[in-house]
C-alpha cells in the first residue's frame, strides 16, 4: 500500500508539473476556436469593473492566462515588459489570472510586488475553461483590428519568449 501511494504521488507531481511547464502540449485551439471564446470575452480588472477586450482595440494584444506559482509563467513577464517598453503605443499584455488556485487577492498581492506595466485582469467569467487547456501559460495574440492571430501553450524562458513575441508581432506590423 505504501508503494501505490508514493507511485500515485510522483504521478501527480509529473501531472502539475508538466501542466505547468508546456513540455506536454496539449491540443492547441484552432483560429476559429480561440476566435470564438475570445468573441465578447469579458475580464475583471484588480478594482473589479468588467474589461471586454474591444477596450484595447488598435493594440497587438497578448493575452496571457497565468497564475502567481507557475514557474514558466513568470518566465514570460520579463520579455513581455520589455516588448512592452519598446512599443509603448502598440503593445499590450494582459496578465489574465484564471482562477485554478489563485484568487483576484493573489493577482492583487503580485501586482503591488512587482513592477511590470501590464494590465492585470480575473478571469471571473470563466473564458480559459472555454478553451479546454487545463495548463498555463497559454497565450493568445491578437491583431489591432481584433483578429486572433495564434493561441499556444508554454514559454520559452525570457530570451526564447521576447524573440518569439516579437518576431510574431513585427510580421503582423509589416503586414499591414
Amino acid at each position: 500500500m505504501k508503494q501505490f501511494s508514493i507511485l500515485y504521488l510522483l504521478a501527480g507531481t509529473l501531472l502539475f508539473f508538466s501542466a505547468c511547464s508546456g513540455d506536454n502540449k496539449p491540443a492547441v485551439p484552432e483560429f476559429r476556436e480561440a476566435a470564438e471564446v475570445l468573441e465578447g470575452a469579458r475580464f475583471t480588472d484588480l478594482d473589479g469593473n468588467e474589461v471586454a477586450l474591444a477596450d484595447y482595440y488598435g493594440k497587438f494584444l497578448v493575452i496571457d492566462f497565468w497564475e502567481t506559482w507557475c514557474g514558466p509563467c513568470l518566465q514570460v513577464f520579463p520579455a513581455m515588459q520589455q516588448l512592452k517598453d519598446e512599443y509603448p503605443d502598440e503593445f499590450e499584455m494582459l496578465a489574465v489570472t484564471v482562477g485554478m488556485t489563485d484568487g483576484i487577492e493573489d493577482a492583487i498581492d503580485f501586482k503591488a510586488e512587482e513592477e511590470y506595466t501590464f494590465e492585470y485582469l480575473f478571469d471571473e467569467y470563466d473564458v480559459f475553461e472555454k478553451f479546454q487547456m487545463g495548463a498555463i501559460p497559454f497565450k493568445v495574440y491578437i491583431a489591432p483590428n481584433g483578429e486572433v492571430i495564434k493561441a499556444e501553450l508554454g514559454s520559452r524562458g525570457k530570451e526564447g519568449d521576447y524573440n518569439h513575441v516579437k518576431s510574431i508581432f513585427l510580421e503582423y506590423r509589416e503586414s499591414e
